[in-house]
């Protein structure tokens, strides 16, 4: 039994563009986040799927929000698909953390999957949530196609684990505002088929009318 999983990265937020470090606090989708968004949604009015899933949080929930008024879907929040909570380091640009928190954001950085921000969690807390969340939707759509709206960080993990990269090793990719990534489960196990698909987004810019 396999269960495709399309999962979208929710697109730009205000804070996405300001570099702001996001985790569990709401910013809302910008105005190029809403036609990256749109972009999704219209991709997918023209691709069956069985269901549509989201984080609980704002971004996601916008986003997923204008993909169901193009595809018809009702949107099932999920919390175990958040992003990493950041605690202390959330609101600010990563140099704002450096300079206030800079031995709490050297470990944030150094990318240890068991460091856990205060009051926030640990890469390690959050993956085991979604993967959880992800096998639960794999038994209850079994050979269907799952779309699931989720976060940059929580990806990032995904991919990882899967390809066995390390998480203290560098970041060598890209995880895009609105990006389709394809992972297939099948047997308790994922597989990568498409990583960082953006053809949708294609042509767009704010300049269109």
């Amino acid at each position: 039994m396999t269960t495709e999983f399309i999962l979208l990265r929710h697109g730009e937020t205000e804070w996405n563009a300001l570099g702001r470090l996001q985790g569990h606090l709401n910013s809302s989708l910008s105005r190029e986040g809403l036609r990256q968004a749109d972009a999704l949604a219209a991709r997918l009015a023209s691709l069956p799927f069985q269901a549509l899933y989201c984080s609980d949080l704002d971004r996601a929930v916008q986003t997923a929000s204008r993909i169901a008024t193009k595809t018809g879907h009702d949107v099932r929040q999920d919390p175990r698909l958040r992003e990493r909570g950041l605690g202390i380091l959330e609101g600010l640009t990563r140099t704002e953390a450096q300079q206030r928190h800079p031995e709490v954001f050297s470990e944030y950085a150094a990318g240890g999957p068991d460091f856990s921000i205060p009051q926030g969690e640990s890469t390690s807390q959050r993956l085991r949530l979604a993967l959880q969340c992800l096998e639960e939707l794999g038994a209850r759509h079994p050979e269907a196609r799952v779309v699931v709206v989720t976060h940059g960080g929580l990806l990032s993990s995904l991919l990882r684990a899967c390809l066995g990269i390390p998480p203290t090793t560098p970041r060598a990719f890209s995880v895009l505002n609105a990006s389709w990534n394809q992972f297939d489960l099948h047997a308790g196990e994922f597989r990568m088929v498409t990583w960082g698909d953006v053809n949708h987004l294609r042509g767009l810019s704010l300049d269109d009318t």
